[in-house]
C-alpha cells in the first residue's frame, strides 16, 4: 500500500473531523478566489469601458455619478446639457474628438443611448446581422439586449421614460424599429439600444415637432468632430446629455478640465481618476474581505494541525507496528506530511470550486453584477498559485506531528501496548 492509499485510508478514519477541516479551508479559500475573480473582471471591464475616453463634460454634480451613467451605463445621469454650449466647446482647439450622448430613456432596463456612429467604433463593435441605424426612431441593439428581450430584426419596440424597467411612461407613439444586431464586445455597448440623436430629441418633443423618418443621420455621424455641424444648435430646447472628449495633445488634459469647470455651466470630469478613486473606495471593503478569508484559512490550518497532532497521539501503537515491520523513520515522516497536503489540497480544491460557482451564481442572479458580465467560467493564474501554496500549507501544518512520528520510541511504545 502507497503513501497516498494509506494517508486517505487514515483520513477515511475520521471523516467528520476532516471533512470539517476541509470545510473551513474551503470557506476561507473561496471567500478568496470570489474576490479575485471579481476584483479582476471589475477592473478589466472599467478599464475597457474606459478606453478611448480622456474626458466626460455633462451637467454640474458628481464627477463619479458622471462617469458611471455616460461610461458604464449603471447610475443615473447628472442632468442635461445645452446643444449651443456643448458646440462651443467641441471648437476648442484642445479637442480631437468628441461622442455625443442623449440619455433618458430604457426598454426592459436596457438603456437606449442617442450617439453616432463613433460610438460603437469607439469599442471595436462588429454587426452580428442587419445593419447600423440610418434613420430616426431606428436601433441597433447590443448583444446582451438581443439575448434578453428577444428583439430581432424588423421588431419594432417603444421605449419608456427612465433608466430602469418600468420606470416611467411608455413613449407607443414613437416606436423604434431594430435595424440591426451587435456582436459581443465585453464593454457596457453589449446592453445598449443605440439610435441617433435625433430620436431622442423626436420621441421627447412629443407632440410639438413630429419626428421626420427620412431625417438621415449622416451629418449626424460627423456631428461633434465638425463642431456639431448640422445639427440646430441655434435652438435652445436641444439638449444632449454628455459627451465624451479625446483630447488633441496632452497640454489638453491640464486646462481643458478646469476651463470646463471655472468658465461654462457644465462638469468636466476624467474617467482615468474617476475609476481610481472608484478602486481606493471599493479597496477598502475587499482588502478587509480578503483579510477575513486569509483568516478562516489560518483557522483551518490551524485546525488541520490539531488533527493531525491528536491522530499521532492515537496512532502511535500503529505507526510503531510499522516501524517494527520495517517501515524507516522518514516514511514514517512522509507519510503524515502526506496526509496533511491531502487534506488541504482536497480544502483548497473544494474552496476554488466554491469561488467560481459563487461568482458564476452572483453574475447571474444579481442586476448590478449581470451588467457588469461577471463570469465564473474565468480562471486566473493566481489560483495555479493556490494549489501550490495548498501543499505547503500541508506541509507545514503536518510539520510537527510528522516530526513527532519520525521521533517515536518503537520500544517504549510496543511495552505500553
Amino acid at each position: 500500500m502507497n503513501l497516498f492509499s494509506l494517508s486517505f485510508q487514515y483520513i477515511k478514519a475520521k471523516p467528520l473531523s476532516n471533512a470539517l477541516n476541509m470545510l473551513i479551508l474551503a470557506l476561507g479559500t473561496a471567500v478568496i478566489i470570489l474576490l479575485l475573480l471579481v476584483s479582476h473582471q471589475l477592473e478589466e471591464k472599467l478599464t475597457k469601458n474606459a478606453k478611448g475616453i480622456d474626458l466626460v463634460v455633462g451637467a454640474k454634480g458628481s464627477p463619479m455619478q458622471l462617469i458611471l451613467s455616460s461610461v458604464f451605463h449603471i447610475d443615473y445621469p447628472t442632468g442635461n446639457i445645452k446643444l449651443s454650449e456643448a458646440d462651443l466647446l467641441a471648437r476648442n482647439r484642445m479637442v480631437k474628438s468628441v461622442i455625443p450622448l442623449a440619455l433618458g430613456d430604457s426598454y426592459n432596463g436596457f438603456r437606449i443611448v442617442g450617439t453616432n456612429r463613433k460610438y460603437p467604433e469607439l469599442y471595436g463593435a462588429e454587426l452580428q446581422t442587419g445593419a447600423w441605424w440610418a434613420n430616426t426612431l431606428e436601433a441597433t441593439i447590443g448583444a446582451e439586449v438581443a439575448q434578453a428581450t428577444g428583439l430581432k430584426i424588423g421588431a419594432s419596440f417603444a421605449g419608456a421614460h427612465g433608466m430602469g424597467a418600468g420606470v416611467g411612461d411608455v413613449h407607443a407613439d414613437h416606436p423604434y424599429t431594430v435595424v440591426g444586431l451587435l456582436k459581443p464586445t465585453g464593454t457596457a455597448l453589449d446592453n445598449l439600444i443605440l439610435t441617433n440623436v435625433q430620436s431622442v430629441w423626436a420621441v421627447h418633443e412629443g407632440h410639438g415637432e413630429a419626428a421626420d423618418p427620412t431625417a438621415q443621420s449622416g451629418h449626424e455621424h460627423a456631428v461633434l468632430t465638425d463642431s456639431l455641424t448640422g445639427l440646430p444648435v441655434g435652438d435652445t430646447t436641444k439638449e444632449l446629455t454628455t459627451m465624451l472628449i479625446k483630447f488633441r495633445s496632452p497640454m489638453a488634459a491640464i486646462t481643458l478640465p478646469r476651463f470646463v469647470n471655472s468658465q461654462t455651466n457644465m462638469q468636466a470630469a476624467s474617467p482615468a481618476f474617476e475609476v481610481n478613486r472608484l478602486f481606493s473606495i471599493l479597496g477598502i471593503g475587499l482588502t478587509l474581505l480578503e483579510y477575513f478569508g486569509y483568516l478562516v484559512v489560518l483557522i483551518a490550518v490551524l485546525s488541520i494541525f490539531i488533527a493531525l497532532y491528536n491522530a499521532l497521539k492515537e496512532r502511535r501503537y500503529d505507526l510503531a507496528v510499522m516501524r517494527a515491520l520495517g517501515s524507516s523513520p522518514g516514511g514514517l515522516l512522509a507519510l503524515v506530511i502526506t496526509e496533511g497536503v491531502v487534506i488541504t489540497l482536497l480544502g483548497v480544491s473544494l474552496g476554488i470550486l466554491l469561488g467560481h460557482t459563487a461568482t458564476e451564481l452572483l453574475g447571474r442572479f444579481a442586476e448590478e453584477a449581470e451588467q457588469a458580465q461577471l463570469t465564473g467560467w474565468l480562471f486566473l493564474p493566481q489560483e495555479l498559485y493556490w494549489l501550490g501554496l495548498s501543499a505547503l500549507i500541508g506541509v507545514l501544518a503536518a510539520a510537527i506531528p510528522a516530526i513527532n512520528a519520525y521521533r517515536i520510541d518503537i520500544s517504549k511504545v510496543l511495552a505500553r501496548g
